[in-house]
């Protein structure tokens, strides 16, 4: 193993797509699939197969209220047979919309909430060696109550929602009481950014480079999509 010194700006993940020789569907789900490709790691060098889930990205919202509370719903989640706590969230899955319109369009579909501000807050790989679903978690707040709930399906028909202290998110996270993803990063984002004085948030329309599928000319999109007006 190569150990190297990093210079300043150096420590941040790459965009560094291999070459692929071979790409075949072995699986169409109802929304990802999976594919089996073979990979050339360097020209000449070592080739190998891997499966992955292929996957449209989504969001996840953090709303916090002006009491320092974090929205948590619960919902049950059938691969794990778990009720668990989380943050609202959704797939990317309406065309064209951009991600930070999906976040609003998800926090009123799942909490019955509008935001007055919206920020990035993190951003992370849900499973890199599995998957290519990229989750941006944005930071809600100046939150006001819809004027007509959502009529939820399915598992969002059990949904029930609180308000919970951020500090005791965290420690429920810390202790193991809590699991999800979008919760665990986003509540020690959200309170590692608040220590900071907030000042490591980013725009609602920040590049994301990130996402395997929105490369666009901006980082974020394809240029035929136009970020909405968000502070």
């Amino acid at each position: 193993m190569e150990f190297v010194e990093l210079g300043a700006g150096e420590l941040t993940d790459r965009v560094d797509p291999r070459r692929v020789l071979a790409s075949e569907t072995v699986y169409e789900g109802r929304i990802w699939d999976v594919v089996s490709e073979q990979v050339e790691l360097s020209e000449g060098g070592p080739r190998m197969t891997r499966d992955f889930i292929t996957h449209p990205g989504a969001v996840a919202i953090l709303a916090l209220d002006d009491q320092d509370r974090v929205l948590l719903i619960r919902q049950y989640r059938h691969p794990v047979g778990m009720t668990q706590w989380e943050i609202p969230a959704g797939i990317l899955d309406v065309e064209g919309e951009h991600p930070a319109k999906a976040a609003a369009r998800e926090l009123g579909e799942e909490a019955d909430l509008s935001a007055g501000r919206l920020d990035t807050l993190v951003e992370f790989h849900n499973s890199p060696g599995s998957s290519a679903e990229s989750l941006r978690i944005y930071l809600a707040r100046e939150l006001t109550t819809l004027d007509q709930e959502f009529e939820r399906e399915d598992e969002e028909s059990e949904i029930v929602a609180t308000w919970v202290p951020l500090d005791d998110a965290v420690a429920a996270v810390l202790d193991g009481s809590l699991h999800n993803p979008n919760l665990v990063t986003g509540v020690l984002a959200a309170h590692a950014s608040r220590a900071a004085g907030w000042s490591s948030l980013r725009p609602a329309d920040a590049a994301w480079p990130a996402h395997p599928g929105l490369r666009g000319t901006d980082g974020l999109t394809p240029a035929t999509i136009t970020p909405p007006d968000a502070r």
